[in-house]
């Protein structure tokens, strides 16, 4: 990881401002708002420290509660997603490429691999970010309207990313 410092310092700049910029700018009817920059936390090695994962998840959601004035909603969303994905990578992949510390990105465990870990993460994460956002049960049906549209908005952008960067 020490190595790739600025390779991931540029990724979560990257996202940061991708996600601020534009995609925060892009709402259909209230109900889709793609959240891509979570594939930052997705992208980190599988071996990189528990402590890591929830200090650069609790960065990357404070750096887009700043930016998007939602005090704390993105920063417990991302918080809750870094300290689950150990957990979602040993269901998705199997123990020697965790063990190897590979990228968990579409070369490295094979589309359809990629495909549940980005889906599984995309719901956990929406699901709770909407619902603390709302801050309430009384509009469920319209709550999870919204997170099914946004993830399966978010579900593509990220797999397209992952296609245009690995091509091959």
């Amino acid at each position: 990881m020490i190595k790739d410092l600025g390779k991931y310092a540029i990724i979560f700049v990257g996202l940061v401002l991708l996600q601020v910029l534009i995609l925060n700018n892009i709402q259909f009817s209230g109900f889709i708002n793609p959240y891509v920059y979570i594939l930052f936390i997705m992208l980190l090695p599988f071996t990189i420290p528990g402590y890591a994962i929830l200090g650069l998840s609790f960065l990357l959601g404070f750096s887009i509660d700043i930016f998007s004035n939602t005090p704390g909603v993105h920063s417990s969303a991302t918080v809750l997603l870094g300290f689950l994905r150990p957990g979602i990578a040993e269901l998705i992949s199997s123990r020697e490429i965790i063990e190897k510390g590979n990228t968990p990105n579409m070369k490295q465990l094979g589309f359809a691999s990629f495909l549940k870990y980005t889906i599984i993460a995309v719901l956990i994460h929406h699901f709770f970010l909407f619902f603390a956002e709302a801050f309430s049960f009384a509009g469920f049906f319209h709550t999870l309207l919204r997170i099914i549209l946004s993830s399966i908005f978010s579900i593509v952008i990220i797999l397209a990313s992952q296609f245009i960067i690995f091509k091959n």
